[in-house]
């Protein structure tokens, strides 16, 4: 079994392209998943056995959320298990890359785990806001609305997107990779789920969390009508 050094080398020269990632997704998730990545691999763990392991440390989170009262010890706790996640959610495919692909069942299982995550963390935050009104200011259960209206908006962009790089026509082998932009990367950046995940660093605020939470709501549905329309607009000059 190769070193973690090894690894770490050899998953340096096989990334992704950083074309329509946020900064945060280039400079903080990808490095953190390569070196899980590469620990997994010198443990001898299974691409599916990490997407397990991200499963369990998100779901540990979601379900902390709806079930313990918040407070700023809780907002941390749930805040670096969602990043831990996350970054193990990019360590699966940097460590199927390593070990020369993936296997269709792998690249459903990854899907599955991230649809059910999206599903049910704003599914908790909406119980978190019917547990505990008082803390969060939610007595008016027009505020249940809201992780609703945010779920919707984060379930159609994940699958809208999905959809979209299946149906579009793969570059002829050998093409070139469009250059990643800067100021595309900084765009992404209020979509980004680890910058999403940033938010429960306020739990403890209470009224602090339910506004910055709305406000990331409403932005992820203004980027959704704009990711639809361009999306379509690609899609419409494909011929199948």
């Amino acid at each position: 079994m190769a070193s973690v050094g090894t690894a770490l080398r050899e998953l340096r020269g096989a990334q992704k392209s950083a074309k329509g990632v946020s900064l945060y997704s280039r400079f903080v998730n990808r490095p953190a998943g390569r070196y899980l990545a590469a620990g997994s691999y010198a443990l001898g763990l299974t691409p599916n056995q990490v997407t397990l392991v991200s499963a369990a440390f998100s779901f540990a989170a979601v379900a902390a959320v709806a079930l313990v009262p918040p407070s700023w010890a809780l907002g941390a706790a749930v805040w670096a298990a969602l990043a831990a996640g996350f970054a193990f959610d990019s360590a699966d495919g940097q460590l199927a890359r390593l070990r020369g692909g993936g296997s269709a069942a792998g690249e459903w299982l990854d899907h599955v785990v991230d649809a059910a995550k999206l599903t049910a963390l704003h599914s908790c935050v909406l119980v978190a806001f019917f547990r505990f009104p008082e803390a969060y200011g939610t007595e008016s259960a027009g505020w249940l609305l809201v992780p609703l209206g945010f779920q919707f908006a984060a379930v159609v962009t994940f699958f809208g997107g999905l959809l979209t790089e299946k149906l579009k026509p793969r570059p002829a082998p050998g093409s070139p990779a469009a250059a990643p932009s800067t100021l595309r990367a900084v765009a992404l950046l209020p979509v980004d789920y680890g910058v999403f995940c940033l938010v429960f660093l306020l739990l403890g605020g209470g009224g602090l969390f339910r506004w910055a939470y709305a406000g990331l709501g409403a932005v992820a549905a203004l980027f959704l009508a704009a990711f639809l329309a361009k999306w379509f607009r690609e899609l419409s000059a494909v011929r199948r």
